[in-house]
């Protein structure tokens, strides 16, 4: 089996690459029905920094996401999580590696209801044996304003503390990177902002590496730099964005 640090094994240090894919090729059914999601993607995530991606429907910025995270498996090409060839993975290994590698964050909290908010937090490692690191895990609950809600049920908690919550379980186990599908899709804008500014403040002041898909410019100006998919390829990236610059882009390739 490929030999894995840790789930408390700090963030790489900014610079190396957290993930990457070579020549990533996805393609979904046969003959007439035949559908090419992405065509020979190459690309890098910096340890240390926040990536958006985004493009049009159907761009395959969705299908990238899921196949560096794992998710899903390429139909040639090669994708990375440090410097773990995901294809050379059984299932076990894939799940060993999700497990202590990567955070996910996605639209839908995915709660426990009957756990309170640091059971909720700390549930992925519980499951998996590890306590974690303990400074590690009151540090991420304070950074992300939790401090006085890890007694609360799911259900005294409100939308945006949920997905807070959501957050510090990606956090928690110190991940090599975390990918985010749409993370804020179903907040208000207020509340949206604010888990935005807490997955930066993720980045900026505890050396995490986020991914996040998102179809919203605002959203993407909390990144260091936005990946802008077209017809399954990367067509363009921006750094140190803006909402009306990646509006403008986004615009540009027919979303």
């Amino acid at each position: 089996m490929t030999s894995m640090p840790s789930p408390t094994t700090p963030p790489q240090a900014a610079g190396a690459a957290a993930a990457h894919a070579e020549g990533a090729v996805k393609i979904y059914g046969s003959g007439d029905t035949e559908v090419h999601a992405l065509r020979g993607v190459s690309v890098n995530f910096e340890a240390g920094r926040f990536t958006s991606i985004m493009g049009p429907s159907g761009s395959g910025k969705s299908t990238l996401m899921q196949c560096m995270a794992g998710l899903d498996r390429l139909s040639a090409g090669e994708s990375y999580i440090g410097g773990v060839p995901i294809s050379t993975l059984n299932d076990k290994q894939l799940t060993l590696l999700r497990r202590e590698r990567v955070g996910f964050i996605f639209q839908a909290f995915n709660l426990i209801p009957t756990l309170n908010t640091r059971e909720n937090i700390t549930l992925p490692m519980d499951l998996a044996g590890s306590k974690g690191d303990p400074a590690w895990i009151d540090e991420v609950i304070t950074t992300v304003g939790l401090a006085d809600r890890q007694t609360h049920r799911p259900n005294e908690l409100s939308g945006g503390q949920q997905q807070r919550v959501a957050v510090a379980r990606a956090l928690a186990s110190r991940p090599d990177i975390i990918f985010g599908d749409e993370p804020t899709g179903n907040l208000d804008s207020k509340t949206g902002a604010e888990i935005l500014e807490f997955m930066r403040q993720a980045v900026r002041e505890l050396g995490q590496t986020i991914v996040m898909v998102t179809h919203d410019p605002v959203s993407a100006s909390y990144s260091d730099r936005v990946l802008f998919l077209a017809d399954g390829q990367i067509v363009d990236e921006m750094h140190q964005p803006t909402a009306d610059s990646v509006f403008d882009k986004i615009k540009s390739l027919g979303d």
